[in-house]
């Protein structure tokens, strides 16, 4: 298939299906010269559930959306954003800061989904410390030292996770979320989203 028609099937955009491509998480892709998208591996995203956030307790949590991968310099990490041909340790640091974001939200969550084109391709706990780049105001970032990675895929169309969590809590969550659904809206890498539906009291107010 073609990026046009493998965008039209996941219902994004032309560039955001080429991200995907560009993680490794998608088997069979071709993503130089001609791309390609296997029609296997499109009809089994394109039906893919979304994430069930009930289980939550929280009203909200916050999904981190990142990019394939970028070589970047910065002091504890060579790479930002998610793909498959980093190892766990790599992989923690590409993804545990720095962000623009409110620190105490992530933080009340306990949980940070990490997503590519939508998709849950990593999942984040320990997020109960933060520290700050030093920038007051709206453009701020900040990491998580104590993020631990509790879940990542390979391969996108077979989810399974590809850490081993010591902690069963952190096993459960990887679970309940890898290789789900999860849209966001954000004009930045942090979204905040409901765990629980909008009710028609809550549209009326």
């Amino acid at each position: 298939m073609t990026t046009g028609q493998a965008a039209s099937a996941l219902e994004c955009s032309i560039p955001t299906v080429k991200k995907l491509m560009s993680t490794g998480a998608v088997p069979g892709v071709r993503d130089t010269g001609r791309q390609v998208f296997p029609l296997a591996a499109l009809q089994q995203l394109a039906t893919r559930p979304a994430a069930d956030l009930t289980a939550f307790s929280t009203a909200e949590v916050a999904v981190l959306r990142v990019a394939a991968l970028a070589r970047i310099e910065e002091p504890g990490r060579e790479w930002i954003g998610f793909g498959t041909a980093l190892d766990q340790d790599q992989l923690l640091a590409a993804l545990a800061g720095w962000w623009r974001c409110d620190p105490a939200r992530v933080a009340a969550g306990g949980v940070l989904p990490v997503t590519v084109a939508g998709f849950v391709v990593a999942v984040l706990t320990g997020l109960k410390e933060w520290e700050s780049d030093g920038t007051v105001g709206t453009t701020a970032r900040y990491r998580f030292p104590t993020a631990r990675l509790a879940g990542y895929l390979t391969d996108l169309t077979a989810p399974a996770n590809a850490a081993a969590p010591d902690d069963a809590g952190d096993a459960r969550l990887a679970e309940l979320l890898l290789g789900t659904r999860l849209p966001s809206v954000s004009s930045g890498p942090i979204a905040y989203v409901a765990t629980r539906p909008t009710t028609s009291t809550d549209e009326e107010e």
